[in-house]
């Protein structure tokens, strides 16, 4: 059963990173993602169905245009493979649950996102705010569990941790405007709710992970001197990595805090 889950998600992630590509490109221009049907750029010729197809079409037509030979980036079907990846690796870590459609929902809003973050340092009201209904929805669905037992507590918890991560974030950026965007603080609320369902611990190493991931990376592009201290670097994507991560690295890494550092 679960090898099949993970087989259909993988498939799924292929077709909705393929829709992402197209969220990734148009949403930041304000341009609709159903209308008009994609084409080429250079010579504007409609993508046919056969061209299509998440990665085998851009393999088959060796990375270009059907019609001028026009180069199409590697990042489509990268963006597609990867996508499918992440689906795959959460429905076997998750397995047959009703957390399972929540959980693939913020990895697809966590890819869109951290690119369109990384291209043009935003991250779109379109995107996140919508996110708050869908995500309380999905929560809500997953405390229900209408094959198990309801824990309507978590639900609770979810919308808490909401209010929690979004007064956290408001007072950084009263504090500190110039290092936090708006868009940080719209999307905290999201990944709040995210992480609350799943307890304090993790809220609490989730809301810590994305200040050390960003903080290390930042400090290996000033080693490798592609940046300085005032550099911007989009905060967003350690944002929606550290929301991801904290599930699976919360217990060890509570367990390591309390036995360890607790004991000096």
């Amino acid at each position: 059963m679960t090898g099949l889950l993970v087989g259909v998600c993988a498939v799924a992630g292929l077709l909705i990173g393929s829709f992402l590509n197209v969220v990734v490109w148009r949403v930041p221009r304000g341009e609709s993602v159903v209308h008009p049907p994609s084409a080429c750029p250079r010579c504007g010729a409609s993508i046919q169905p056969r061209d299509n197809v998440p990665v085998v079409s851009w393999v088959l037509l060796r990375g270009r245009c059907r019609a001028c030979a026009a180069p199409i980036s590697v990042r489509y079907p990268l963006v597609e493979a990867v996508t499918a990846l992440l689906f795959a690796a959460t429905a076997a870590v998750v397995g047959p649950s009703w957390l399972l459609p929540v959980a693939l929902y913020v990895v697809a809003v966590a890819v869109a996102l951290a690119l369109i973050d990384i291209d043009v340092h935003r991250l779109p009201d379109a995107i996140v705010l919508p996110s708050y209904p869908v995500v309380l929805v999905l929560l809500a669905l997953a405390s229900l569990d209408p094959g198990g037992t309801s824990d309507w507590h978590a639900l609770g918890r979810s919308v808490l941790g909401g209010l929690a991560m979004l007064a956290v974030y408001l007072v950084l950026v009263l504090v500190h405007p110039a290092g936090m965007g708006l868009g940080d603080l719209k999307l905290s609320g999201v990944l709040g709710m995210f992480l609350g369902w799943f307890g304090w611990g993790v809220w609490a190493v989730g809301l810590f992970l994305p200040f050390l991931l960003g903080a290390v990376f930042g400090l290996v592009l000033m080693a490798a001197r592609r940046a300085g201290r005032k550099t911007g670097i989009p905060f967003g994507p350690w944002m929606l990595l550290g929301a991801l991560a904290a599930p699976l690295v919360a217990g060890p890494a509570l367990d390591w805090y309390w036995d360890t550092v607790l004991q000096l």
